[in-house]
């Protein structure tokens, strides 16, 4: 993952170098565009509410790998809408609480409506989006003891997803961004994202 954000920063030192060299830079088409990222997703745990009181106070930042397709439309070179479907992995980490210690797993998926505002700087571009994140959250807890009991819960919800980040676009229609995500779910409201993404301008 470091790799792969060094190498979009080179290049895009490399389009911002063109940019100054150039008197008048090229713009991106209109239209519809379809890509796809990988990344990776901080889980930053409240809480076990669901499980009950006796690991409810203990907080946990665990990270996974991540990807994500999407489509959108860029109504003009300043503003988009688009729809993300995301899968944000498998978070996991052991736990110690009251009387209890064990193992956690959590899947999260999800559909993101976002509106997309852009400010172009010739091929390299700054981007901020917001919208909703509808999702689909699956808890595995596995107790020590006593026993050594199973707990799942599932849930279905909806929170606010904000974010931004960098680009640059290529023969006018190849775009790489380096994006980063906040992302507020129930019992982890400060998790995040950072992603690497590439996508088809038509």
């Amino acid at each position: 993952m470091r790799k792969s954000v060094g190498c979009l920063l080179a290049l895009l030192g490399v389009a911002a170098l063109g940019t100054a060299n150039s008197a008048e830079a090229e713009d991106t088409p209109n239209g519809f565009y379809v890509g796809g990222g990988w990344g990776q997703f901080d889980l930053k745990l409240d809480n076990f509410n669901d499980v009950g009181a006796a690991v409810s106070s203990i907080s946990h930042s665990r990270s996974d790998d991540a990807w994500k397709l999407f489509a959108g439309y860029r109504l003009s070179p300043y503003f988009s809408l688009e729809g993300n479907y995301v899968d944000f992995g498998h978070p996991g980490d052991h736990f110690t609480g009251t009387g209890s210690d064990g193992n956690y797993r959590v899947h999260l998926t999800g559909f993101a409506p976002l509106a997309v505002g852009t400010l172009p700087l010739g091929p390299v571009e700054l981007f901020g989006k917001a919208g909703w994140l509808f999702y689909d959250s699956n808890l595995r807890v596995n107790f020590n003891s006593p026993g050594s009991q199973v707990f799942e819960s599932s849930h279905s919800a909806s929170d606010f997803l904000w974010g931004g980040g960098v680009g640059v676009t290529f023969f006018q229609h190849l775009n790489f961004n380096l994006e980063y995500n906040r992302i507020k779910v129930q019992n982890a409201n400060d998790s995040n994202a950072l992603w690497l993404t590439g996508a088809w301008r038509f």
